[in-house]
């Protein structure tokens, strides 16, 4: 005869694991702005927090100076803008991204058709390896402001694309953790993610180049003055002041808290598709279920300023 366990045996608890289930803080704007029309274009929104794809608009057309404000605020506000049926050429993207800023050169990835164009290709020959959670380039002094992607060949199925907002993952930490994380700062490195494609040698010569950044964990985004998590598990490598174990373990929970659904959007990419991202308030992660498929895609980033 088979024991029943009555309930009373039963635990009632089980170990705290961090994240809760539960009701989050979706808030879009900063706090005290309100929702304004946009006149100059159509926004579609992919959700009730992040990404939106802009409708009516031709990107082969200049951008004139009120048009680029309207999408500075739709970015800023929608945290990553997409836009469908766009036949530019590779010079007419680098064009519109210019309007944000300089461009910046990435030191590890194929180039393009300039040193300012990353060129992604990949096929049955080579398969995606950008499948992790990161903000661009946040081992440099001074991040990318955003990124323009472009997609000149999609898969049938598979390589969409998610950013999650870190304003939004701020919100939403427990107080005792935002009182714990407040003023710290975190070491970001690219050695352990482009270093092992390098001899020694070359390495040496990169890592003088490029030194090992420290970045406070909660930075204020410059245009909206919103604390933003600042984190990522691609290349932050441990917090400083603690201890490697407790440095890791809270690590660990940030980077689980920061990719929760809630704060996510997904984009399915086509053929001429574009997505222009902030990086100051995104993490991305570049979904690779499409192997042995076809997918194409340049990208152009915009220099950024040193996070505080």
């Amino acid at each position: 005869m088979t024991e029943t366990i009555v309930s009373a045996e039963r635990p009632r608890q089980i170990p705290d694991r961090g994240i809760k289930g539960g009701p989050r803080i979706i808030r879009r704007l900063p706090e005290g702005v309100e929702e304004q029309p946009y006149e100059l274009f159509q926004v579609k929104p992919y959700g009730p927090l992040i990404g939106a794809e802009i409708e009516g608009i031709d990107l082969r057309n200049p951008v004139t100076p009120e048009l680029q404000k309207e999408l500075n605020r739709a970015l800023l506000e929608w945290k990553v803008i997409f836009f469908r049926n766009q036949d530019i050429t590779s010079e007419q993207q680098q064009s519109f991204a210019r309007l944000w800023g300089e461009l910046e050169t990435h030191p590890f990835l194929p180039q393009g058709t300039s040193d300012e164009v990353v060129r992604f290709a990949k096929d049955d020959k080579k398969a995606g390896y950008e499948n992790n959670w990161h903000s661009d380039v946040s081992w440099r002094l001074t991040p990318a402001l955003g990124a323009v992607l472009r997609v000149t060949e999609a898969p049938a199925l598979g390589g969409e694309t998610l950013w999650s907002d870190q304003g939004a993952a701020y919100d939403n930490l427990p107080d005792e953790i935002k009182e714990r994380i407040d003023g710290l700062t975190a070491i970001h490195d690219f050695t352990h993610v482009f270093g092992v494609r390098l001899s020694d040698e070359e390495l040496l010569i990169r890592q003088k180049e490029f030194p090992a950044a420290e970045h406070p964990v909660v930075r204020i985004h410059p245009e909206t003055r919103r604390k933003t998590l600042y984190v990522n598990p691609n290349f932050t490598v441990r917090i400083v002041g603690l201890e490697q174990e407790e440095s890791e373990a809270l690590l660990s929970y940030l980077f689980r808290h920061s990719q929760l659904p809630e704060f996510q959007v997904r984009f399915r990419w086509e053929a001429n598709s574009i997505a222009f991202w902030d990086n100051r308030a995104t993490q991305h992660y570049a979904n690779s279920d499409y192997y042995p498929n076809r997918r194409v895609a340049e990208r152009v980033a915009i220099v950024g300023d040193r996070p505080y």
